[in-house]
């Protein structure tokens, strides 16, 4: 019957009665996303009459109604079949203002209009594989990026900013095309990062370093949800980056990295938005080259400098250790370098493993890129070492038993799921410098033994990269406590059938095979 009113009054009404009924419906239908399909003609023909009525001439409000509507009945795939034309299309785009003849944004009036158009486009987008179709014979990222252009400064568009980026992330996540179309034809990278500086209202202090004021107040709802947005669509600008990096690129890179690192360290309205925030840069910081990483960290300022270092002579000396790893006026500080972002990135790796559930998902992302900045930086791989593995006491219960952050790890690295135990497993190995024997100090050889099984270390020895000899230095329990640990050690068959340490057996049967080479 809502449909049926709804129809009748948009056929043959004026337009102050088509906005009253077209309000009533909305307020109605506003949290409707399944409806019943003995309606579904006359959704599909009330569908088709409000296009027929945005084409007119009628009041603000009266097309903000309309589209109201429009968007509600987007929701049903089957609706948009018979109403998913060029035209249609075309009557869209005009109201958001995304034809190249609109220069600007003047009128305030027009916003809820344009925003309502862009919300209905990505409805319509996402629920029509015609509309993905007639969105690149229209062209349409390149719209959206020219309407971005014009509101990228403006604060108070926040709106139009927001579904614009939304619609551009599902363009450009629904076509493998327009990926390339704004990497490089559109210059996606840049302009989607200048709208990340205007969200995070970024001030430079140098090329790659910005200003963060620790007591400033968090990001507002609508400044998070269009930086997130942004930082959706970016990563799928930018997802095989790592394959076909250029030199030439690592410029914008850096400067996106470095957007990524103020963004790592602010906050959304909620713990929740917060969440969300850092879960995107974590995934965005993914696709950046690895060798652009390194503005994660930088040196400190000579003020800073002065501050650590009378920090670490007010250490008790026999705190050798933990002198290297300083907290001052809130700031992470290891080897003179500003270490924050690394630790925002420990500790949501921390708050994922303790969710205990999506590790696929939620935790791999962050320990795999933690990895791979630890394995190409060294400043970073000894801070997280520090922080992860400090120097061993605790020797008398399980390194999987407890509650610390290489307690967890190590827990994970016998977890049902093959790629997050790899992963885990990766990362602690990566922190020992590929080193066998300090990998089994920290972890134990049955959590190891799936690792360095894959890698062909059962027997001992060290991973294929290289890494500076900096000491890791054994704590007196430790050194204590090495002679007891050989009570249980890997054993294999010697050729005669007994039972021998495992390096003595795989090296006489190395032996044997060279012998059976030289006779043959």
């Amino acid at each position: 019957m809502d449909e049926e009113r709804a129809l009748y009054i948009v056929r043959a009404g004026e337009a102050g009665a088509i906005e009253r009924v077209l309000r009533d419906y909305s307020d109605k239908h506003r949290a409707t996303f399944k409806f019943e399909l003995t309606d579904e003609d006359k959704r599909k023909k009330l569908c088709e009459g409000i296009f027929k009525v945005l084409v007119k001439d009628i009041p603000t409000t009266c097309q903000v109604s309309c589209l109201e509507v429009l968007r509600i009945l987007s929701r049903d795939k089957k609706v948009l079949v018979p109403v998913t034309t060029k035209e249609n299309m075309q009557i869209l785009l005009r109201l958001a203002k995304l034809n190249e003849s609109d220069d600007s944004l003047e009128k305030v009036s027009e916003f809820p209009v344009i925003v309502e158009s862009l919300k209905c486009l990505c409805n319509i987008v996402f629920n029509s594989q015609m509309a993905q179709q007639l969105s690149l014979e229209l062209n349409l990222a390149a719209k959206l990026c020219n309407l971005l252009r014009k509101c990228k400064d403006r604060k108070f568009i926040n709106d139009i900013k927001c579904f614009d980026l939304r619609l551009l992330f599902l363009l450009s996540l629904l076509h493998t095309d327009i990926r390339s179309q704004l990497r490089y034809e559109l210059q996606g990278l840049p302009l989607l990062t200048q709208i990340l500086e205007s969200a995070f209202s970024i001030k430079w202090t140098d090329e790659y370093e910005s200003a963060i004021d620790h007591n400033g107040p968090p990001l507002s709802p609508q400044e998070t949800d269009c930086a997130i947005e942004a930082l959706k669509a970016l990563f799928n600008v930018t997802v095989d980056s790592w394959k076909v990096h250029k030199e030439s690129d690592s410029h914008q890179f850096r400067v996106m990295a470095a957007v990524l690192r103020h963004c790592l360290l602010i906050v959304g309205p909620t713990e929740d938005k917060t969440e969300e925030l850092h879960s995107n840069a974590v995934n965005l910081l993914s696709n950046v080259p690895v060798s652009c990483l390194d503005v994660l960290i930088c040196p400190l300022t000579h003020e800073e400098t002065a501050q650590e270092a009378t920090t670490l002579d007010e250490l008790p000396s026999d705190k050798t250790a933990e002198k290297e790893t300083v907290l001052k006026n809130n700031t992470m500080v290891y080897n003179g370098m500003n270490m924050e972002a690394i630790h925002v990135l420990l500790s949501f790796m921390e708050k994922r493993i303790d969710k205990g559930s999506s590790y696929r998902e939620g935790l791999t992302p962050v320990l795999s890129l933690l990895t791979e900045c630890s394995r190409a930086h060294r400043n970073i791989r000894k801070f997280l070492k520090d922080q992860v593995l400090p120097p061993l006491r605790d020797v008398t219960n399980r390194p999987e038993v407890g509650s610390t952050v290489r307690n967890k790890l190590v827990r994970l690295m016998t977890h049902v799921d093959l790629g997050v135990k790899q992963i885990a497993a990766e990362f602690l190995f990566v922190l020992c410098k590929e080193r066998v024997d300090s990998l089994l100090k920290y972890t134990g050889y049955g959590n190891a033994a799936g690792l360095l099984a894959a890698r062909g270390l059962l027997a001992g020895g060290r991973g294929d990269n290289w890494y500076s000899e900096d000491e890791d230095t054994d704590t007196e329990e430790y050194k204590n406590a090495k002679p007891k640990e050989e009570l249980l050690k890997p054993m294999g068959l010697k050729p005669d059938g007994t039972i021998t340490p495992l390096e003595e057996a795989l090296n006489q049967y190395s032996v044997i095979e060279e012998t059976s080479s030289d006779t043959d």
